[in-house]
Formats: structure tokens, sequence, C-alpha cells
């Protein structure tokens, strides 16, 4: 028995431990010392940064990677150090993919406008690119003259009418380019990527589950395909109908919550954040709304998604903004474990549930929230 076990775990590494060898060759200009190239991207969580010289515009990286991975390519032209670049500008920078193979970068003159070839989803990041060009082109010139608007006009009424209808019309074309490049493209790691720019902030499964199935085996069995089929399974616990997955956490005071304790009333997990604008705009609607219907076997859990260390701005937000129902956070921002298991990408976010917990609406703000109780209610 002991020898088998040896000859198990000696095949161990070939099968585990398999990496995709990655090589990139670039060339931007003449461009030479003292600038450095970094390459960045993330493993298990954690940020990986490497440096590379460059000699008369060439520079070269080495290394492997457990599965496709992306990666940005930065030039640092005066070589202060990666955690030295002023973030405040813009930097030169490109988007590029990890995966087995050479990769090809070449510009005249910078890292941004390099032309990126020699390895399948680097050629197809490249395919997408020029296909969403039209509505890209067209979005960058929307908002160019959006951030050229004095901010005193882009706060009236007159402003907003005119330019958020030519805005929606603008992101709707790049979301039908989008679905569009996906249904003719299912062996392609960018649909998958793209997938976020079909389900929006808010995706439900309902909708997301056939557009992930469509895509390829070798797709969905990515290190991202796998992750954002367990998102669907997240977004399946909480689609309307379903009873609202259990959860608890401490409150303003560190007694511990849960949210069964709400059971026998109508519920809404209100989802927000101390430092979150939209947030703390939505929260007069959401009080108003409280308020009317607090009589009414009507209350709310807010479940904040604050960050290590901010619990007194979060205390301060709720007391700011008149906040009297009651909260409670773990502190984690987004490793918020409650929201996890919602599987919340963004914020605000809402749930309401019946007294027996069951879900029976989402996202609801503003008169959407107002006419869902007053439906609710006006039959009790």
């Amino acid at each position: 028995m002991k020898k088998l076990i040896i000859t198990i775990l000696a095949g161990l590494p070939a099968f585990v431990f398999a990496q995709s060898a990655y090589t990139i060759k670039g060339k931007a200009g003449s461009i030479g010392a003292p600038a450095k190239v970094y390459l960045s991207y993330v493993v298990d969580k954690k940020p990986v940064v490497d440096s590379a010289n460059i000699v008369n515009g060439n520079f070269a990286f080495a290394g492997a990677v457990k599965d496709l991975t992306p990666a940005s390519l930065t030039l640092d032209y005066k070589g202060a150090g990666y955690m030295n670049l002023n973030r405040k500008v813009k930097q030169d920078v490109i988007s590029i993919y990890l995966e087995q193979g050479t990769i090809s970068l070449n510009s005249p003159d910078s890292l941004a406008k390099s032309t990126v070839t020699g390895t399948r989803t680097n050629l197809e990041n490249a395919e997408y690119k020029a296909y969403m060009k039209p509505a890209t082109d067209k979005m960058t010139m929307l908002m160019a003259e959006y951030n050229a608007t004095p901010a005193e006009t882009k706060k009236t009424k007159e402003f907003d009418d005119a330019f958020m209808p030519r805005y929606n019309a603008v992101q709707k074309e790049q979301s039908e380019l989008t679905k569009s490049y996906i249904k003719s493209h299912p062996d392609s790691y960018l649909s998958l990527v793209n997938l976020n720019s079909v389900g929006g902030a808010y995706p439900e499964y309902a909708e997301m589950a056939p557009w992930f199935n469509a895509l390829s085996e070798r797709v969905r069995n990515t290190t991202t395909g796998k992750t954002y089929a367990g998102r669907l399974e997240k977004w399946k616990l909480v689609a309307l109908g379903q009873m609202a997955p259990e959860f608890s956490q401490a409150d303003t005071s560190g007694k511990m919550v849960s949210l069964s304790s709400f059971k026998g009333k109508y519920l809404l997990i209100d989802f927000w954040a101390s430092w979150c604008g939209p947030c703390r705009a939505e929260n007069p609607n959401v009080v108003k709304a409280y308020n009317k219907y607090k009589d009414k076997n009507f209350t709310i859990l807010g479940v904040s998604l604050d960050q290590p260390g901010d619990k007194a701005k979060w205390l301060a937000a709720i007391h700011k903004d008149g906040l009297t129902w009651t909260h409670v956070s773990d502190l984690q921002y987004w490793n918020n474990a409650a929201s996890t298991a919602y599987g919340v990408q963004a914020i605000p976010q809402n749930y309401l549930l019946d007294p027996t917990g069951k879900i029976i609406g989402k996202n609801l703000r503003g008169k959407d929230l107002e006419d869902k109780l007053a439906q609710i209610f006006d039959k009790i």
C-alpha cells in the first residue's frame, strides 16, 4: 500500500501543477532607460507584479500561469517604480491575456497603441475591440462632451433630460453588439468576459444561465468560467420566488442579528455602504417608504459593505441619513459574507421578502419601491 501511495504522488505534479508557459516580446518605439515596463496580474486573489528594462523600445517577459489570466502592461517612462506611479494622470497601459505561447506587442511610440498578436485569446481580443469600435467611439465622444460640460450645468434637469437618452441609446447599441458577438463566438474567452455587459449590474439567473450554457465547454471550464458558474448558483438562490438565504451579522452594538428573526414581517434587505454615493442618494426614498409603512408589518434590515476599520463612518452615515431601522455589517467591504452569499455585484441593491421569508421583489428604488409596498399593503 505504501508503494502505491508513493507512485500516485509521483504522478501528481504533471497533473495538478501543470502550467501554461508564456513569453511576451514587445517593441514600443525607441524608448529606453530609465523607463521600465511592469506586468501585473492576480493569482489566487493576490497581486503579482513583474518588471523588465526597456532598451531601444524592446522589452520581454517570461513566466507561467495555471490558467488563462487577464493582465496589464504599464510603461513607466521615468522609472519611478510601480508603486510610485502617478495614478492621478492617465497611464500608458494595455490589457493582455497570459496564456501558452508567445505574445507580441508592436507600437511606434507607446504601449497603449500596440498591436497585440501571437496567441488565440489576444487575437480574439483585438477582433472584439475592432467589432465594437463604432459604438466604443460614440461612447468615447459622448463622455468627452460630458466631461467638458461645467459641473453646474450637469446638475440641471434640462441637461439630464437631453443627455441621458443619448447615453442610453449608445449603451444599448454596445449591449446589442456584445450579444451578437457572444452568439457568434461561443468558443471565445472574450464571450465569457463580456457576459457582464449583458447582465449589467444586477444580473438575473433566468436571463444569464442560457447565455453561459451556450458557451463551449472549453470556455466554461476556465477558472473565470468556473467562477461565473458559481455566481450563477448564487443568483439562482435569490431569484424571485425563492426563500431568502439565511445569514447572521453583528448590529451597530455588536449583537448578532439573524435574518430569520424577521420572519412574520415584510422585510426589505437593503445592501448599501457609507462610501456609496448612489446609496446615500437613494436613502431619502428608503426613509420615506419606511416611515409610511413601518406600522403595517414592514421593516428594513440594512446590510453595510463598509470597510474594515470604518465602523465610525458607517454609524455616522446611519445617523446623518436618518436610517432608524436595524443595521448589520461584518465590515468586510465587498467580502461581506451576506452580500457574497447573495451574489451582490453592485450597490445599492435590495430584496423584498414576504412574512415567510420568500423573495417577492428585487432592486426596488424610488417610485418602484413605493408602488410595490402600496400594492401589498392596500390589500391588507
